[in-house]
């Protein structure tokens, strides 16, 4: 289980609806599932605009695509700066929540995912880059980007609740960082079976996450830390500290 070192932005997530159990749920159509789950707002005509942008740009290679996408995928999000590159086969969930800012690269085959019914989604600050194959997803929680952010390969940032890279912070190929975890209180009910619980996560300006770092719900991580590579992060790390093991342990402080 986690650590309790962020101030907790909601000590249980909200009800959280597993994917398999929206899509078999009666009493709705496909369309409207499908609206649900992936595009975010009711109704035909942001179905069909959706199903258009991401029907022409999303899986076109080369030049080509990298245009479509530039010019189209902004028709789909909440907001979208200038000279922002999204790879071949980007995938936009809830994408009406997803804000992104100037001079930003998604590369190929990433998910960004702001689902949830009450949560306000996806933040993405200026400069920011996202390496292929890494995914941002959202239960019915938030994730900030700050300005200068550098998520590496084949990394995931979840989040049940809130939680907040900070700028120009590195994480390494494959490093996780998970805001959330589930209730494993009553050991005569299967943990899948039991609610989520989220105290949110957050990664100071200019850390490191080094590749195959995990850093743990209600985890901080302070400015300037090094997380060494595949450590797991229990508990809180603070500034300038360098932190290594399983579980993470500190053990040494970088000069100011």
């Amino acid at each position: 289980m986690a650590g309790s070192e962020v101030t907790p932005q909601s000590d249980r997530a909200p009800t959280i609806p597993r994917v398999q159990d929206q899509l078999f749920a009666t009493g709705r159509s496909s369309r409207e599932k499908y609206a649900a789950l992936v595009v975010g707002r009711s109704g035909l005509g942001a179905l069909l605009k959706y199903e258009v942008v991401i029907g022409v740009a999303q899986a076109r290679a080369g030049a080509l695509g990298l245009a479509l996408r530039q010019k189209l995928y902004p028709l789909l999000l909440g907001s979208c700066g200038r000279h922002v590159v999204f790879g071949q086969n980007v995938v936009l969930r809830h994408p009406h929540k997803i804000h992104i800012g100037s001079n930003v690269v998604i590369d190929d085959n990433c998910l960004l995912d702001a689902k949830g019914e009450s949560n306000t989604g996806i933040r993405i600050g200026h400069g920011v880059f996202v390496g292929r194959n890494s995914i941002l997803s959202c239960k019915n929680g938030d994730i900030e980007l700050a300005d200068g952010a550098n998520i590496g390969f084949n990394c995931e940032v979840f989040s049940a609740s809130r939680v907040r890279i900070g700028r120009k912070v590195l994480m390494a190929a494959y490093a996780y960082v998970i805001g959330g975890d589930h209730d494993v209180s009553d050991a005569g009910v299967s943990v899948l079976e039991q609610g989520r619980v989220s105290r949110g996560v957050d990664v100071g300006d200019g850390a490191w996450l080094g590749a195959g770092a995990k850093v743990l719900d209600g985890v901080r991580i302070g400015a300037g830390a090094i997380v060494g590579a595949g450590a797991v992060v229990r508990e809180a790390v603070p500034d300038r500290a360098v932190a290594v093991g399983i579980p993470a342990r500190v053990v040494s402080v970088r000069d100011a």
